[in-house]
């Protein structure tokens, strides 16, 4: 039998998904471009930490662009409605006549 989806639990469309993780990536090479203009106009320890960054970047914009995990975390619970059972000894019936 196969399992009933829920609207909760559906992920996030493919579509939404490359939009996000381009803009992940574009924001990335923004910091990159900045950095490697940056490293051109600065002397010293700053150049290198910049043009460090420069180079670096890529593998990590890579990385986090293709991260594979939901957008939002899951917070779908499994909760089963409890049942209501009364006895018979508490069946209480008032006549009014």
């Amino acid at each position: 039998m196969a399992i009933r989806q829920s609207a909760t639990s559906v992920e996030i469309s493919p579509e939404d998904e490359r939009k996000s993780r381009l803009i992940k990536y574009s924001v990335a090479m923004l910091i990159r471009m900045a950095c490697l203009i940056a490293g051109v106009f600065t002397t010293g320890i700053l150049m290198w930490i910049f043009f460090s960054l420069a180079i670096f970047l890529p593998y990590f914009a890579v990385i986090l662009a293709n991260n594979q995990g939901p957008a939002q975390p899951k917070s779908q619970s499994n909760a089963i409605a409890p049942k209501l059972t009364i006895k018979p000894e508490q069946i209480r019936v008032v006549d009014e006549s």
